[in-house]
């Protein structure tokens, strides 16, 4: 392993170790013992700081117990890790990219997120996630896909990953007003995701959900959704864009990241406060 500027594929790459080596119940002194270097090495590439020869990378795995596809993807994910790359878009392709995402979601301190029509995936309540999922049965994928279950167990993961992990950091939501209003599933379903909200408010006093009124002019987001997540001394910021077919873009150049960035203050700015936003959903629910 070398020392190396900490590129978001060497950052994907440390997260995914570190999830695997967890799973696996294994110890980073573990881990640099099947590699035959001090443990600082392990830290190092698990922090995104340091990059793996293929040998190396596969004498980890063999010690984690991973096999098959989930072997190939790392290898894989690996060889771009010891790539010299310039910052520019990156787009995952790689198996399990929902995977990667979550764990750069839960190692962020901070996540600054605008969601146009929907109510982000961190917020959504269980009956809001199934009708969200049931919409797209038989057009994304196949209505007796047996890996439904697993998204909805996913989707609830992610949110106990990042709202009840006991990890202090900063979390920014700005929901446009037609989202509050939306017919998902039922007037019940959207009843229940409008006090799931509130309840979040109340349990979360460091949780900020702004609403964007829909009467509010000059949003330079409009009809985006932007997700920008910040690692304080642990990295520069990455941005990140879902496509409808899946592919999950990371955007991690500075002049990319500062244009995000002033596009979600600007809607920030413009969206109720917080207390404001408390009592439109209130306000809403009550309808």
């Amino acid at each position: 392993m070398g020392q190396a500027r900490p590129t978001f594929e060497r950052r994907q790459l440390g997260l995914v170790l570190r999830r695997l080596r967890e799973r696996a119940g294994k110890t980073q002194q573990a881990a640099a013992e099947a590699v035959g270097k001090v443990r600082s090495r392990i830290v190092q590439l698990e922090d995104g700081t340091a990059t793996a020869s293929e040998t190396d990378l596969k004498k980890i795995l063999d010690c984690y117990g991973v096999t098959g596809e989930e072997h190939a993807t790392v290898t894989d994910l690996g060889a771009q890790a010891r790539k010299r790359q310039q910052r520019r878009v990156y787009v995952d392709q790689l198996p399990d990219a929902y995977r990667r995402f979550a764990d750069l979601e839960a190692s962020a301190s901070e996540i600054n997120h605008f969601e146009t029509g929907i109510i982000p995936g961190l917020l959504q309540s269980q009956s809001y996630i199934q009708a969200l999922f049931a919409e797209a049965d038989g057009i994304w994928w196949q209505t007796d896909d047996p890996q439904s279950e697993d998204r909805l167990y996913f989707r609830m993961e992610r949110q106990s990953r990042v709202l009840e992990s006991g990890h202090r950091r900063i979390l920014r939501f700005v929901i446009t007003e037609d989202a509050l209003r939306a017919n998902m599933g039922s007037p019940e379903v959207m009843r229940e995701q409008l006090n799931h909200l509130l309840d979040l408010l109340d349990k979360h006093p460091d949780l900020n959900i702004r609403i964007l009124r829909g009467d509010t002019y000059g949003n330079p987001a409009r009809g985006a959704n932007l997700m920008i997540f910040a690692f304080a001394e642990r990295g520069t910021p990455v941005a990140y864009s879902f496509s409808a077919l899946g592919l999950s873009t990371y955007y991690d150049g500075e002049r990319e990241i500062e244009r995000m960035l002033l596009s979600f203050y600007r809607v920030w700015e413009l969206s109720l406060s917080r207390k404001e936003s408390r009592r439109l959903i209130v306000e809403i629910a009550k309808e």
